[in-house]
């Protein structure tokens, strides 16, 4: 530290050391201290000297700084003061008392000097690429503005280094993310040196989002109402896009042309506009017109107009253009935008000419624009701005041409005078006493008749009164009136552009030039007169408009021949004077400047004398009028005749061109009609396939659901009027059913009458029993004959029982019936189901009860039969009488044994029938109870019923 103090001018017993030494010093002291906090202020010592002496430290700093980078780069301290002394070194930011011519001369000498030997190792600017990607701002900060130093000093060496550097530029990318406006600004500047004149990095940065990071940026900052940084932004933006079609497509394409919309919104106030924001708005109407630019090729920029208009962003500069208080530089660019704009794009033409101006009344935004155009109190590059936008418009616009050639014919002239039409602007523009109005009037008015010969010939009709009392004359006489006044050289080179496009490629109005016998002598004295170098370029243009007299004449006036024409030039002029005279044009310096773009940009008003659509013209006539001048006059028969013959081929292939065109559209027409056949074709091909699939798929869902609804019927019982299962109707189901409820009730009835007689038999059997016993002694036989009284008797009280069972039976199955009315009335779905298994159930609960009444009735009856005992006990009289009923009993009862036999064989017909209808409802497919099914064992249990009965 001691060693710094007195390197820093602290106080020292001896004398002060020089820059040059101290700097040495410290150099040593960097390459030599092994501790960090040395080598730290050696560099801040280093980089407080650099700006003062930064020769000095750059010659002998440099190696230990880089040095530094590569060993301390864990201390982001020392790394910072090294970046920012190399910057101090490298840039040429002087201060503005210094920046004299011959000091800012050496210093660029000397940034570009330091920057060569830095950039020299490659591994330098790789290096600083590595630091530009630490996150700490003292690091961060002073590497972007190194590497931009550097790219400003050796800008294609550093370019091509970071290209081929492994993710190079991607790298540098990430600054725009930056949360720290500081590096994302410098990082714009960065991104601005890098991208400069180097497209494969242009496609790099476009490709990494720097559209969508850049545009994010600009409408942060508040678009035009933003500062600096919008500019910046902007600036970026057209280095990626300026003769770049690539990015310039991947820009449409990415639907950024919309995010431009927000940038020209103006309101009703205009005036107070900053500084910044004229500047950035002008920058911004500079980018429009980058992507519309007539130098782009033409798919591009028809793709990209295009855009604009459907975005709604013409339309936002039609509202700058028509509204007040905009700055003048402001308005300039917005027209020149607007031009470039509609330029050759019909949509855009047609939606312009519908423009209005909001003035009461309304006029069409062309005619006040023409109306600045031939003001000469405007400023001249407003007046260009406007011509350029007036040719844009007509330019390959035949609808917007005969639009403006109309308002000059005299069918169309407002005769009240209420409105002033662009065709009376351009006619008093035309013959103003402002040579730069004659001259745009002339080039506006020859813009109108560009490529367009049937305009040519109506201009023919277009009739001006000059004075009172003197007859109309033609414009076309007028304008070669003014020409032989000896106006002004730009009035007469305005005039002449004018003339020569106007007779080019039209024979009547070269016939009609050639009628007025004035014209051709004026010609012929203003080429052959040796005049000064201003007068040079008018001669020329003579040239030019005698030679499109020859080349485009039809011969129709006998005094004005070509081959006359051409000995009128020989004596008068000479071939090779008037041939040179002729290239007088072309080799003029405002004849190349007019070449190189449609805009007209001229420096001054005098300096305006050629129009960009007239070079292509001059280009296109000169060799022509050259070889026409030299042909004799045979060759000129059989040029006639070439051309004659040209014609009729011409014209019989325009024919054939035309069949070929209606057989190409008839052709069309078909194959549109067989592509809609085609199309309807597969359409019904699909439906019918469609429909099949909905039929088969229909079949199966029928299917499906006739077997579920045969299982819902043998689930439920349950009986659809229209239901068909098998082809069969459910009515025949339904009356098997019933048949098979009567068999079951009267097999039940038959069987109760079976064992009651089987009972009764029993009895009669043990009662033979007891008779044999006690047959000898008369007591029994009393009784006897007592007993079969009462079994007469309890005989007639059983068949009274049958009876009432029967009409029990009856009256239970008229019940039923009411039952299967009411469930058929009713729903046939679940409802159904649950009635009848409801009915069921109270049909069950009866039959119990009747069970249990028949059982009581059994237990009172064997009451009574131990009362009948009692009583055959007590009778003794009545022996003989009972033998003889007993003999008639026995008789009748091998008379029931008969008829039980014959019982049990309708018994066995019954089941056999049972048997039968069992096995149709099984085909049928209904289904049949388990009960029903071991119905044929329930004989067995029935006996062993009867005998439990009899037990009780």
């Amino acid at each position: 530290m001691n060693f710094l103090r007195g390197v820093m001018g602290g106080p020292s017993a001896g004398p002060q050391p020089s820059g040059a030494e101290t700097i040495q010093k410290l150099c040593d002291r960097v390459a030599s201290s092994t501790l960090l906090d040395d080598r730290r202020d050696a560099v801040r010592a280093l980089k407080s000297l650099s700006k003062k002496y930064r020769l000095e430290v750059g010659i002998q700093a440099m190696e230990h700084l880089i040095r530094v980078l590569q060993t301390d780069r864990s201390d982001s301290e020392i790394i910072g003061y090294a970046l920012d002394t190399l910057y101090n070194v490298i840039a040429n930011d002087l201060e503005e008392e210094e920046q004299e011519e011959n000091v800012l001369k050496q210093a660029d000498d000397l940034g570009s000097q330091f920057t060569e030997i830095f950039i020299k190792q490659q591994e330098n600017v790789t290096l600083l690429l590595t630091l530009v990607e630490e996150f700490d701002f003292h690091v961060r900060w002073p590497g972007v503005k190194l590497l931009t130093s550097l790219l400003k000093q050796q800008g294609p060496q550093v370019q091509q280094i970071i290209l081929v550097s492994p993710m190079g530029v991607s790298r540098l990318m990430d600054l725009l993310a930056d949360s720290r406006e500081v590096i994302r600004n410098d990082g714009v500047l960065l991104l601005q040196q890098l991208t400069k004149s180097n497209a494969a990095i242009q496609k790099i940065v476009a490709f990494e989002n720097a559209f969508e990071r850049l545009l994010d940026i600009i409408t942060e900052e508040g678009n035009s109402d933003g500062g600096i940084v919008v500019e910046d932004c902007l600036l970026l933006l057209q280095n990626l896009l300026k003769n770049n079609n690539s990015n310039q497509n991947f820009f449409k394409e990415g639907s950024y042309i919309q995010r431009m919309k927000p940038w020209f919104e103006v309101g009703d106030d205009n005036c107070g506009w900053s500084a910044q924001k004229v500047t950035n708005l002008h920058v911004m109407l500079q980018l429009v017109r980058v992507l519309v630019s007539p130098t782009n090729p033409p798919g591009a920029t028809s793709s990209c107009q295009k855009a604009v208009f459907h975005c709604g962003l013409l339309q936002q500069l039609c509202t700058i253009l028509m509204a007040t208080g905009v700055p003048a530089d402001i308005l300039t660019e917005t027209i020149n935008t607007v031009s470039e704009v509609i330029r050759g794009c019909q949509m855009n033409q047609d939606y312009f000419a519908s423009v209005n101006a909001p003035s009461n009344p309304p006029r069409p935004a062309i005619v006040v624009l023409l109306m600045s155009m031939v003001n000469e109190r405007q400023p001249f590059v407003l007046r260009c701005a406007v011509l350029y936008c007036f040719q844009c418009f007509l330019y390959r616009n035949q609808k917007g041409q005969g639009e403006i050639v109309s308002t000059l014919l005299p069918s169309t002239i407002d005769a009240t005078g209420n409105s002033v039409s662009a065709g009376q602007l351009l006619c008093g523009g035309l013959f103003s006493t402002d040579s730069l109005s004659n001259w745009c009037a002339a080039v506006a008015l020859a813009h109108a008749l560009q490529e367009n010969a049937s305009l040519k010939e109506q201009l023919l009709r277009v009739q001006l009164a000059t004075s009172i009392g003197n007859p109309p004359v033609s414009l076309l006489q007028q304008c070669t009136n003014i020409l032989s006044q000896g106006s002004k050289v730009q009035t007469r080179v305005g005039l002449l552009m004018l003339l020569c496009t106007w007779l080019s490629n039209c024979s009547i109005a070269v016939t009609h030039f050639l009628h007025n016998s004035a014209n051709v002598p004026f010609l012929t004295g203003q080429i052959a007169e040796n005049l000064g170098e201003e007068e040079q370029l008018v001669q020329g243009l003579c040239a030019l408009l005698l030679g499109i007299s020859i080349y485009y004449n039809d011969n129709s006036l006998e005094n004005y021949r070509k081959e006359k024409l051409k000995q009128l030039i020989e004596k008068r002029i000479g071939r090779e004077n008037f041939i040179e005279k002729l290239g007088f044009i072309s080799k003029h310096e405002f004849y190349s400047r007019a070449a190189q773009k449609p805009q007209p940009s001229f420096s001054s008003p005098d300096h305006m004398m050629f129009d960009h659509e007239f070079t292509k013209l001059v280009k296109e006539l000169e060799g022509v009028i050259s070889k026409t001048i030299y042909k004799s006059s045979e060759e000129d028969k059989k040029e006639e005749e070439v051309k004659k013959t040209l014609e009729q081929h011409d014209n019989i292939v325009t024919h054939y061109k035309k069949v070929i065109r209606e057989q190409d559209q008839e052709l069309e027409e078909l194959k549109q009609r067989i592509n809609t056949l085609t199309s309807q074709n597969e359409q019904l091909q699909a439906t019918v396939t469609q429909q099949t699939l909905q039929i088969q798929q229909h079949k199966d869902q029928y299917n499906l659901l006739k077997v579920q609804m045969g299982k819902d019927s043998q689930h439920h019982n349950s009986h659809s009027d229209t239901f068909q299962v098998n082809g069969i109707q459910t009515e025949e189901v339904g009356k098997l059913k019933e048949e098979l409820e009567e068999w079951k009730n009267k097999h039940d009835l038959l069987q109760g009458q079976l064992m009651e007689k089987d009972s009764v038999i029993e009895k009669l059997k043990a009662l033979q029993l007891e008779t044999g016993t006690t047959e000898q002694s008369s007591q029994t036989n009393k009784s006897g004959g007592l007993e079969l009284g009462e079994l007469q008797k309890e005989l007639e009280m059983l068949r009274s029982q049958i009876q009432l069972q029967a009409a029990e039976i009856s009256q239970l199955q008229m019940e039923n019936q009411k039952l299967h009315l009411m469930n058929a009335a009713a729903d046939p779905g679940l409802r159904n189901s649950s009635a009848t298994a409801a009915n069921s159930s109270e049909l069950e609960e009866q039959l119990e009860q009747e069970i249990k009444e028949l059982k009581n009735k059994v237990k009172a009856l064997s009451e009574d039969k131990e009362s009948l005992k009692q009583h055959l006990d007590s009778s003794s009289s009545t022996v003989a009488i009972l033998q003889e009923e007993k003999s008639k009993l026995q008789q009748e009862v091998a008379d029931l044994k008969k008829e039980q036999d014959d019982l049990l064989v309708l018994l066995a017909d019954q089941d056999q029938k049972l048997l039968a209808l069992k096995m149709k409802l099984k085909d049928l497919g209904v289904p049949i109870d388990d009960e029903d099914d071991i119905e044929s064992g329930d004989q067995g249990d029935e006996d062993e019923d009867g005998d439990e009965e009899k037990q009780d």
